[in-house]
């Protein structure tokens, strides 16, 4: 059975995705989690904060374990990138556009008003960045255009989830994908005169 802290961090986690900081408070946190309102500061001293943080952590590990496990299940890089753009599509359509990444919300709400917050969204974002970056290091790509490559293949998730989120069309997260297997597709290209040149933020398609 699961436990009351992590009824509480779940269920903090999937309000926070569709409602956000403002938008969920400790009385619906509390309810649907069937927990008391002393269980609240005996597992989180700090209180709503520190529920919030601990939920942004979840949330982060659990999307990302999910991104990984449609990546690992393609046979290439390429099919991998194509894979994680086109699930996001679905989940997209399958909520009613309800339903995107589940750190961005926060973040854009906390970048410049709770520090503790932010510091907690940029961790998980470093630590997607880590990932991708180590996957794409296994396929012969140098460590800097590794990481390079990942910011923008992240930041173009990120960003077609708020377009797609906004215009509820999947139009920004296909079109994204496309960008995303062409500038994967970029890197992994013929070398020129036998090694691979240096890929900067102009040479990404």
């Amino acid at each position: 059975m699961t436990g009351t802290r992590d009824r509480l961090v779940h269920v903090s986690a999937a309000l926070l995705q569709r409602q956000g900081l403002t938008g969920t408070g400790i009385k619906q946190i509390l309810s649907e989690a069937h927990a008391p309102f002393s269980s609240l500061y005996h597992h989180f001293p700090g209180g709503k904060d520190e529920l919030a943080r601990a939920a942004i952590g979840d949330a982060g590990a659990r999307y990302q374990g999910i991104v990984e496990a449609v990546w690992d299940e393609a046979p290439d890089v390429i099919s991998s990138v194509a894979a994680v753009f086109d699930g996001a599509a679905r989940t997209l359509e399958e909520t009613d556009f309800a339903l995107g990444c589940p750190i961005a919300t926060i973040a854009l709400e906390v970048a410049s008003t709770n520090e503790q917050l932010r510091l907690a969204t940029a961790e998980v974002f470093d630590a997607w960045i880590a990932a991708c970056t180590g996957r794409l290091e296994a396929e012969n790509i140098s460590a800097d255009d590794a990481r390079l490559l990942a910011l923008t293949l992240i930041s173009l998730l990120e960003g077609a989830f708020m377009l797609s989120q906004a215009m509820k069309s999947t139009e920004p997260m296909r079109a994204a994908g496309v960008s995303a297997t062409a500038a994967v597709r970029s890197v992994l290209g013929p070398p020129t005169g036998g090694t691979r040149p240096p890929l900067t933020p102009a040479t990404i398609p």
